[in-house]
């Protein structure tokens, strides 16, 4: 599991996944914004290195309810194994016609201290996970238990959600517009310029609401701005 530092999560707290991708973009990163998975109710950013879980499609002769009769079960198993402050990401191959999991296992997350759920499939229970502290992002509501068309096979080990590969440890922010996977080995980086990114936005969307044009301002590409920008900073405190 990965080592997020509390002044790197601090950070990634406090920036949104359009800056993030931006910055990833600019390191050569296009593929880390996950497309689909919405979250379920607004807050905070969620800010945890990923802990996953990997479906295959069910069958009929191998999924029946039973199967949770057994301890080893990945699904059950790789909630009870969640480490606290992880995010439990779930590879549910974009299927959403049955849950990925539901409310009872999603309190149990909660509990366990974990920092969020992210599947590229369905809840199950959403009304419930929805009133959780837990963030929880999905495609869509999905009552059949997972057991209908998702076999579940291994934790913690590399998959596919909704389109970006995620490895054990690499962090997951989501913010209200969504989620984005941070390889772990640059994540100090990637917080401290999506945070300075954050201010000259900040400023630029200042000037914007006092009239002012977006050429040669966003991007900075007259350097005046970048005169004012600094004389803005200074004056707030940046």
């Amino acid at each position: 599991m990965s080592d997020l530092r509390e002044e790197t999560r601090i950070k990634l707290e406090t920036v949104s996944s359009a800056t993030l991708t931006t910055v990833l973009f600019k390191k050569g990163f296009k593929n880390t914004f996950l497309q689909g998975p919405k979250r379920l109710s607004a807050g905070k950013n969620m800010v945890g290195p990923a802990y996953t879980l990997r479906y295959i499609p069910s069958r009929e002769d191998i999924d029946k309810l039973d199967v949770f009769l057994d301890p080893s079960n990945p699904q059950r198993k790789g909630v009870e194994n969640c480490p606290k402050g992880a995010v439990f990401v779930v590879d549910s191959r974009g299927d959403a016609r049955a849950a990925s999991l539901g409310g009872i296992l999603a309190k149990r997350l909660e509990v366990l201290g974990c920092a969020g759920i992210v599947t590229d499939g369905g809840f199950r229970d959403t009304p419930d996970i929805e009133r959780l502290s837990l963030p929880s992002y999905h495609c869509r509501p999905s009552a059949p238990t997972n057991l209908t068309y998702h076999h579940a096979v291994g934790t913690n080990e590399p998959i596919s959600c909704a389109g970006v590969g995620i490895y054990p440890g690499d962090i997951m922010v989501g913010d209200n517009e969504g989620v984005v996977c941070i390889p772990a080995e640059i994540i100090r980086e990637v917080a401290d310029e999506a945070v300075e990114m954050t201010v000259f936005e900040d400023f630029v969307l200042e000037m914007v609401s006092e009239g002012a044009a977006t050429f040669g301002l966003y991007p900075p590409t007259d350097p005046e701005s970048i005169v004012k920008f600094n004389l803005w900073r200074n004056r707030h405190g940046y």
